[in-house]
């Protein structure tokens, strides 16, 4: 099986892919580690890391995964584009596919960091049924994605630190109950306290701003975009959540020593955090516990999917089958940044298993 499916890397957000200069320099998927792309594929295993807009909202990543996979032009929807007011199409991916071979025979495992999670999730539900407003919308030239028919294409989906309900690294700061700048912190937390902040800014200068990352990873929204995607009954889902807090007597989560400092101060707030949502949902303190800027309990599976923790020797399709949470902050699926670390045997490990099913 290993030598038939495709197994296709998705970066989280302000990440980087393949078709990034960036990516020879600093490759997002093993960071100072070296590149776990040829790794794996020096290990039998076919391996590709897609390029998705850094700040993109899930719709317009996956639009542009599509394109890569399929080797197309990128086609964000007649009724899409025109709602959201930008281009209907983007960059021509005809002669630098992902996928050389792109049709029925094709199996494809999509593994999602952080933001690619729900990039992943949500074209596999295009991928299945399609989009039911882009089918309404009289276009003569729609693109197969809205047409849908095509989950057999799909293997696996492995999610890894994913916000899939969303996450409080953005809600907490809309909501007048808390005040993010009453949680004590260490002094130092706040030299990178401004990198964190442009790395969760995720407008783009005339962009409508609900059409972005930053809007789908409020819990609101999160949710909403997950009564959307079905769970496929002939899919393997597999989901990594990741937490390095701890939690203290008086009931906070903080982090622990080595988390990389681009995530402290955010961490400190997430693990203080309780309150509500704009539109009602409770934050309680099940929610503190977090990865530096992802809630651990998010990162376990979709609300209302079904779902049991990882059985080796029970591995189903159509549920989510969720590992024992990852001793690791946000960064340690990449490889680190500031604090290195070997992830080669973990991922290793987890696409053998996969191959193996």
């Amino acid at each position: 099986m290993a030598e038939k499916l495709k197994f296709i890397f998705v970066h989280g957000l302000s990440g980087w892919g393949s078709y990034d200069k960036a990516y020879a320099r600093m490759p997002y998927w093993g960071m100072r580690g070296g590149d776990l792309m040829a790794f794996l594929r020096n290990c039998g295993f076919d391996c590709h890391a897609a390029s998705v807009a850094p700040a993109g909202s899930a719709w317009d990543r996956a639009c542009e995964l599509y394109a890569q996979l399929s080797g197309c032009v990128v086609d964000y929807g007649k009724a899409h584009s025109s709602r959201f007011r930008h281009n209907r199409f983007g960059r021509d991916f005809s002669k630098c596919p992902l996928i050389e071979e792109w049709d029925d025979s094709t199996r494809m495992v999509l593994l999602g960091h952080s933001f690619g999670g729900t990039t992943i999730r949500l074209l596999s539900e295009l991928l299945a049924n399609g989009d039911a407003d882009e089918k309404a919308s009289g276009s003569d030239d729609i693109s197969p994605l809205f047409v849908g028919g095509m989950a057999d294409r799909i293997h696996s989906i492995v999610t890894l630190a994913s916000p899939m309900n969303g996450t409080t690294a953005y809600d907490m700061y809309e909501d007048p109950s808390f005040k993010p700048e009453d949680v004590k912190v260490p002094l130092w937390t706040n030299l990178f306290a401004k990198l964190m902040s442009a790395n969760l800014r995720s407008d783009e200068e005339g962009k409508d701003p609900t059409d972005s990352a930053g809007f789908d990873m409020h819990i609101d929204n999160a949710i909403a975009m997950n009564r959307r995607i079905a769970t496929l009954s002939g899919v393997y889902y597999f989901s990594v959540p990741c937490s390095f807090t701890r939690q203290c007597p008086d009931g906070l989560y903080r982090p622990k020593k080595k988390m990389e400092q681009l995530f402290n101060r955010q961490s400190y707030r997430i693990g203080a955090y309780t309150g509500k949502t704009k539109g009602g949902i409770v934050i309680g303190e099940s929610w503190r516990e977090n990865d530096g800027l992802v809630n651990t309990v998010s990162a376990k599976f979709p609300n209302g999917a079904p779902s049991k923790p990882l059985d080796r020797a029970d591995i189903r399709p159509g549920i989510w089958n969720v590992f024992p949470t990852l001793d690791g902050d946000h960064m340690w699926p990449q490889g680190g940044l500031m604090r290195k670390h070997d992830i080669r045997n973990f991922y290793l490990d987890l696409v053998s298993m996969i191959a193996s099913l």
